[in-house]
């Protein structure tokens, strides 16, 4: 990526046409660094995790950060897998029996594997992992040719076995993870068939501490978890209420997507989205019958777009094509924006908030190098690094 590029929004309005997209709008970008995202600044400072204090090393047990550490710390910066959609972390996907969810996962995986636009989500592409666990080979065969002909994705895994969280799922999903590298999304369909059974399996405790074993390792590795689940039977004016089990699974979770229909045999669904990472929506779809895919007919409300940072319109203007790549202290960056009016420790704060912003949005790297005396390092990425 070279030159300016115009980022007024971290992502884009979802389109109405309800057209498959189309392969040429492939769009291969960065992938999640594989080190633990939400590990704390004692733990994880910067990059660099020999300059970090261990609880042992501090005398304490109490593992804590102070404001002023957080704010001077560079965390590992996050992508989406699907820009306003989906992003990393574990997620539910919840609805009845035979409403479609299977077919949707599918579609999901896909576009994903393939790098093509959701509807007009961007996709960010990597490999998915689909762990099909109440499905045969032969079906799976039969289903995606349905969907998408005979062009297939060599990036797009399936298995139809797999153990409990009890037997080492997650060893199993580690395994994969470090074997694909550039792995975006693992599906798992269903819950029920890898949480371990036992006379507590509906208490909130048990439900919590099953996400919260699959949070962990979404986590550790940057990747997204998506879960199918069922809905209950027992109608609610709250769609969330109709997670089977307890509030466990929802209060443990990065968020939830609804399915639900009015009727089972409607071709349309309504589509209730909630996260910790992205807005809350609610869109209506409806199922094309003969191609066996979901396409979009409208949103509840359009997504609230984020306006322009200064200080990232002016990096970005900075790179400009020519210097795709520069490394230097905040007061010598400072130097070269004369319009921004800051410290350099406010400057060097202000990028660390906004890392994330700044990859996704612009595909410019940022670090902040400790030692002697630190230095910014800022590199424009090429799209497929």
């Amino acid at each position: 990526m070279t030159g300016k590029r115009k980022t007024t929004a971290s992502v884009s309005s979802v389109g109405a046409d309800g057209k498959q997209p189309n392969i040429k709008k492939d769009t291969e970008i960065i992938a999640n660094e594989t080190a633990q995202i939400n590990l704390q600044a004692t733990d994880f400072c910067g990059f660099d995790t020999n300059n970090c204090k261990s609880p042992e090393k501090s005398g304490c047990s109490l593992q804590t950060v102070s404001m002023t550490e957080l704010y001077d710390t560079l965390y590992p910066p996050r992508t989406p897998v699907v820009d306003g959609f989906l992003y990393g972390g574990t997620y539910l996907f919840v609805g009845a029996p035979k409403v479609g969810k299977s077919f949707f996962m599918g579609q999901l995986a896909y576009h994903i594997a393939m790098g093509i636009p959701l509807w007009d989500y961007t996709v960010r592409k990597g490999t998915v992992l689909y762990l099909a666990l109440e499905d045969d080979y032969a079906r799976l065969q039969r289903r995606l040719s349905q969907m998408f002909g005979i062009e297939s994705a060599d990036n797009l895994y399936f298995a139809t076995q797999a153990k409990t969280l009890k037997e080492g799922l997650d060893g199993e999903l580690e395994e994969f993870v470090k074997q694909h590298t550039d792995a975006r999304l693992i599906i798992i369909d269903t819950l029920q068939k890898v949480r371990e059974v036992g006379g507590e399996t509906f208490s909130y405790s048990n439900d919590y501490e099953i996400v919260t074993k699959l949070k962990a390792f979404s986590d550790k590795y940057g990747i997204c978890l998506l879960v199918v689940h069922h809905t209950r039977k027992m109608e609610s004016g709250d769609s969330f209420d109709m997670i089977s089990g307890t509030n466990g699974l929802l209060g443990a979770a990065d968020g939830a997507f609804i399915m639900q229909k009015k009727k089972r045999t409607d071709n349309t669904a309504v589509l209730d989205i909630v996260g910790r990472d992205q807005p809350d929506q609610e869109l209506t779809i409806e199922f094309d019958r003969e191609r066996c895919i979901w396409k979009f007919k409208k949103a509840e409300t359009e997504l609230w777009k984020q306006p322009p940072n200064p200080l990232l319109e002016a990096i970005n203007e900075f790179l400009a094509e020519g210097r795709p790549e520069w490394e230097g202290t905040a007061t010598e960056l400072l130097k070269q924006l004369p319009d921004m009016q800051l410290s350099a420790n406010v400057l060097s704060r202000k990028l660390n908030v906004v890392n994330s912003q700044l990859l996704n949005d612009y595909g410019i790297f940022y670090d902040n190098k400790r030692g002697h005396e630190r230095r910014i390092i800022l590199k424009r990425l090429e799209r497929n690094e």
